[in-house]
């Protein structure tokens, strides 16, 4: 499991307004106008917030003429999805416990 990669995407999704951000995409691809409309920031707040997203691996841009549309990446749902449920599982089969090349930290953990 790649901590580093999924502590990137919990600290950008920590924000409550990019949460929203997200939410929002989760239902289809909007542009920035159109994300805006639902917040109380301004464009350039926006645009740092989705430069945050995208950084991170989260949304993907388009440029159609003079406008950005914004959508949610597939690929980040799926591997969010899956890396949670093996981070949360109790399943034992990939336990860490039962690691026995790194126990005395987790230089090696990935």
């Amino acid at each position: 499991m790649d901590y580093e990669k999924i502590s990137l995407v919990l600290k950008a999704m920590a924000d409550p307004k990019r949460m929203k951000i997200i939410d929002l995409l989760s239902y289809n691809s909007m542009c920035a106008c159109d994300v805006l409309k639902h917040f109380d920031f301004t464009q350039p707040t926006l645009s740092h917030h989705m430069k945050v997203l995208e950084s991170a691996g989260i949304v993907a841009v388009s440029k159609q003429s003079q406008w950005h549309h914004y959508t949610l990446r597939e690929e980040f749902v799926k591997d969010f999805m899956n890396s949670m449920v093996h981070l949360l599982s109790d399943s034992g089969e990939d336990c860490l416990c039962q690691n026995t090349k790194d126990t005395k930290g987790d230089s090696d953990i990935k």
